[in-house]
């Protein structure tokens, strides 16, 4: 056979091989996913978000079809991938040497750590001292207070109206019931309050002043103590600035996560949430004093539906990193760290992490 032949052989087998090898499937990977922005974000059906992003874009490189499903929790992604119902899982599921003996990750897909979300303050109530006061007397527990003082009242007024009214130059100017009552009732408040402006004529009602002034000092001497404690209990729910700050302190978190597991180690009273957004609506609402989860996580929800209303204090504690979970058989984690290892040194990777977190 002449070279030309042989080389008009070679090209037509090449030629029968090219549709062959067009026509063979890509590798299709299931993926268990679940919602949690800013990581992963669910829009009328379609995923986006930083994890999925960086995930599409290491399938576009080794020519895979992904097949997202989603569902409600990490535990339940463990579970597809230890269960073989997904290959991958994505989102935020943070690295740890518990899950590391069942399961195998891929190098970090992010660096994160926990954060701490607390309430903003308020300008122009808890900004400057009158706003302190006037928060404080509006409080349930003073108005709780004021209103048994009134109550009290009732009692010796009437019976001081009573006595009172026929005497001469006693402190009812009126035997009629109004406006009488009224000039009882405030001298009633008066004496609870302070001390009798006027003393009343008759032996009746002047033993019943001096019982009601006693009653006066050990009233005002509660009132004092619930305003001094409502006022340190306002100071120290205000004053969360790390986590040696949590001790005592309302605090709601994720239920099932690094984040809880923290707390129940550190011995903190923790309230558990199905995710980070009832976590922050519980902060919204007072029910809890801070919340403690995913620093990535609480820093977008500072960012967006908590603008100006909620915020990050102190630093990032607890450091763990994020990665793609597979099951320790899996054969493509290699793959995935090879790719991924590409993104960061042409520079895509970091491209993604600004697009979504900022720069650094």
């Amino acid at each position: 056979m002449s070279a030309r032949q042989w080389v008009l052989t070679f090209l037509a087998a090449v030629a029968l091989a090219l549709p062959a090898a067009a026509q063979e499937p890509q590798r299709v990977v299931p993926v268990a996913v679940r919602v949690i922005p800013p990581m992963v974000e669910e829009t009328n059906g379609q995923l986006s978000g930083f994890s999925i992003d960086l995930w599409n874009a290491i399938a576009s490189r080794r020519h895979w079809t992904t097949e997202f499903t989603v569902v409600p929790s990490v535990q339940a992604q463990l579970a597809a991938v230890s269960g073989r119902a997904a290959d991958v899982g994505v989102g935020a599921i943070s690295i740890t040497a518990e899950r590391i003996t069942d399961y195998d990750f891929s190098q970090p897909i992010l660096n994160a750590g926990l954060g701490i979300l607390t309430r903003s303050q308020r300008p122009g109530r808890e900004a400057t001292a009158f706003g302190s006061l006037l928060h404080l007397l509006l409080s349930p527990a003073v108005l709780v207070w004021l209103g048994i003082a009134g109550l009290l009242t009732i009692i010796p007024a009437h019976i001081v109206w009573f006595v009172e009214r026929g005497q001469p130059d006693g402190i009812i100017g009126t035997r009629r019931y109004f406006p009488g009552i009224f000039q009882a009732f405030f001298w009633g408040l008066g004496t609870l309050a302070t001390q009798a402006d006027a003393m009343p004529r008759h032996w009746v009602s002047r033993g019943v002043a001096v019982l009601w002034m006693f009653t006066g000092v050990v009233f005002v001497a509660f009132y004092t103590a619930t305003l001094t404690a409502s006022l340190t209990v306002q100071q120290i729910r205000q004053e969360i600035n790390g986590p040696g700050d949590l001790p005592g302190k309302a605090v709601g978190t994720v239920a099932g996560t690094t984040s809880a597991r923290y707390l129940g180690a550190a011995s903190i009273q923790s309230q558990a949430f199905a995710n980070a957004e009832d976590a922050y609506q519980a902060l919204m609402d007072d029910q809890v004093d801070a919340v403690v989860y995913d620093a990535p996580v609480l820093q977008y929800i500072a960012a967006h539906e908590g603008l100006g209303r909620a915020g990050l204090v102190g630093t990032v504690f607890q450091p763990e990193d994020y990665g793609f979970v597979f099951r320790n058989d899996s054969d493509l984690r290699r793959d995935v760290d090879a790719a991924l290892l590409s993104m960061r040194q042409d520079g895509s990777y970091e491209e993604l992490r600004e697009r979504w977190f900022g720069k650094s």
